[in-house]
């Protein structure tokens, strides 16, 4: 009895186990084998993997270009494809070492050791020209192509701008689950996470790979004979490119500038002034591939993201006091005294005008500015900071296709002023509000925009990155048009005045920006030195700006480098300012 009741048991379990195991099978097989598992796994495509060769010609992402149509991420280049059976075969290769005008042996060595396909040269392709193609192909050999290959460009630029992109399932499945779903989209495609590569992703996704496949047994020999055979997406105007308003050779000129210099922490924003797109950007510290969100990874993109601005920030107050009607032909300011009107030893200026306290940036002269304007206007700083497109999402935003409120940038920040509303009851925080410190923090980014504002006489532009969207074949598939930035502008005359302040900072022999006199274009700007609170050995750290445009009489650039957590000495913003605006107006 206790026997058959063993034997039942165990008959029992067998067949559980016999159906759960064709479940399994049925699973795989049947039921889910395009999107096997939590992870979506598509078995069939994996399975062809495992017995296909393949040379991918093209992986059907779109790619960025600048604002000429100079590749910023990949471009395609003629490459001469080798497939591994032709080892085996005889082929007419005194012909095709010919054409290439390369030895015979050259030729035999590279086939005789391969075991997969490859292209010839790698990783320094062999240049192949139309001709050399046109004949190549001509000759019709099994295993031998002359055809365009995706490739990375020599040397990537503007990263931070531009971004990153990775294979990673779980935001695959976060961010496309209805395409994986449906069977539109593998797993294993890479996307973007970082950049403009995110923010234009859904545009960039592939809509497929054009390669070429070779079907092998598990010897590695040929399943269905020597034929090879070529796929590409069913849609000739894919994959489309982003045409950037990045100016690849100034962006170079810019990275080269800035790291040359030993700027470790910060970066600088290049932008055209009569149009406000963004010509050159650079961050630091570089991005690290790998790894970008550790500490060191770069991730961040510092024109971006809201800093501390210091005296850059005495333009808002200037431009307040000006139209306001608070300056008058004999106004003047003891400049001995500190933001607090007690007396600074550190700082001994004298008795200055309002140009002058502006050129040689007087703390007293606008916190006692301000807090006069404040009694009477409590709204006012924010107000002239938002004239001046200083506070406002400044990046180019708007509905494109069905994504409603798309925005370009891949952070899109407003500025902040005050920490709460009693700090404008308080004379201190007024005065340290004034000459941007206190809570005041905004983008690098928006100061640049601030200048470009100045240097078209009030005139509020967004900020755009991206001019168009384009088919493969070059058509327009969007064209971003140029955006104001709504809100009310400065009065011409307080324009007027900011654009001789700001020249004067550069040509007053005691202004923050004397440096730039020997310049051959005429710069106007302002400088700043922000106290961050933070001490080292050495002493405090700061964050050092200089910003402004070039030429001053007839504008064409806006410029702000700033260097962050820096001590004071040490800074490299002007040198970098100097020769990138050295640079660019010898362009």
């Amino acid at each position: 009895m206790i026997i058959k009741k063993r034997a039942i048991s165990f008959a029992i379990i067998t067949i559980i186990l016999l159906l759960g195991l064709i479940y399994r099978l049925a699973d795989i097989q049947l039921l889910h084998s395009e999107s096997f598992s939590a992870h979506k796994v598509n078995l069939i495509e994996e399975s062809v993997r495992q017995r296909t060769q393949v040379m991918v010609l093209d992986q059907g992402r779109g790619r960025f270009v600048d604002r000429s149509g100079k590749a910023l991420t990949h471009d395609y280049h003629p490459s001469l494809i080798l497939f591994p059976f032709l080892k085996n075969m005889d082929w007419p290769m005194e012909e095709v070492a010919s054409i290439l005008q390369i030895p015979k042996m050259s030729l035999h060595r590279v086939v005789k050791e391969m075991e997969d396909p490859i292209v010839y040269g790698e990783p320094n392709p062999f240049p192949l020209t139309e001709q050399q193609m046109k004949r190549i192909n001509d000759l019709e050999i099994p295993g031998v192509f002359a055809v365009y290959r995706q490739s990375k460009v020599e040397e990537l630029v503007a990263e931070h701008l531009i971004g990153i992109v990775r294979e990673d399932k779980d935001q695959v499945i976060n961010r496309y689950s209805d395409k994986v779903e449906e069977g539109n989209l593998s797993v294993h495609t890479p996307i973007g996470i970082l950049g403009l590569e995110k923010v234009f992703d859904e545009f960039l996704l592939p809509e497929g790979e054009s390669k070429l496949l070779y079907h092998v047994d598990n010897q590695g020999g040929p399943l269905f004979g020597i034929d090879v055979k070529y796929t590409e997406p069913a849609n000739p105007y894919y994959p489309i490119s982003i045409q950037t308003t990045i100016d690849k050779e100034l962006q170079v000129t810019a990275e080269k500038i800035v790291t040359d210099a030993g700027l470790k922490k910060g970066g600088i924003a290049l932008l055209d002034v009569e149009s406000n797109e963004i010509l050159a950007m650079v961050s630091k510290p570089s991005l690290n591939h790998s790894n970008p969100y550790s500490d060191d990874g770069g991730a961040h993109n510092y024109l971006l993201e809201p800093q501390i601005p210091g005296s850059v920030f005495k333009t808002v107050t200037a431009a307040a006091a000006i139209e306001n009607n608070m300056i008058h032909h004999n106004s003047e300011f003891n400049c001995d005294l500190d933001l607090y009107g007690e007396p600074d030893e550190n700082h001994q200026m004298g008795v200055l005008n309002f140009e002058d306290s502006f050129a040689q940036s007087c703390n007293f002269t606008f916190a006692s500015l301000a807090n006069d304007l404040l009694q009477k206007q409590p709204e006012a700083i924010e107000v002239f900071a938002d004239k001046l497109g200083l506070i406002q999402e400044i990046g180019w935003t708007g509905d494109v296709f069905h994504f409603q409120n798309f925005s370009q940038l891949p952070v899109n920040q407003e500025g902040k002023i005050w920490g709460d509303q009693y700090e404008k009851s308080s004379e201190d925080a007024i005065s340290q509000t004034a000459i941007g410190q206190k809570e005041v923090k905004v983008t690098p980014l928006a100061v640049a925009n601030m200048m470009a504002t100045i240097a078209r006489g009030g005139e509020k532009k967004k900020v755009k990155t991206v001019s168009k969207i384009l088919y493969k074949n070059g058509s327009t598939l969007y064209d971003f048009h140029d955006q104001k930035l709504e809100g009310d502008k400065l009065a011409p005359y307080t324009v007027m005045k900011l654009q001789e302040m700001l020249r004067k900072v550069v040509t007053d022999p005691k202004g923050t920006g004397r440096r730039f006199q020997s310049l051959q274009t005429e710069v106007a700007g302002k400088s700043g030195t922000a106290e961050t609170g933070r001490e080292t050995e050495r002493g405090g750290l700061v964050n050092k700006w200089f910003a402004g445009y070039f030429p001053a009489q007839d504008p064409k650039y806006a410029l702000v480098v700033v260097e962050l957590d820096v001590i004071g000495s040490d800074s490299v913003t002007n040198q970098v300012f100097y020769n990138i605006a050295d640079s660019v107006s010898k362009k």
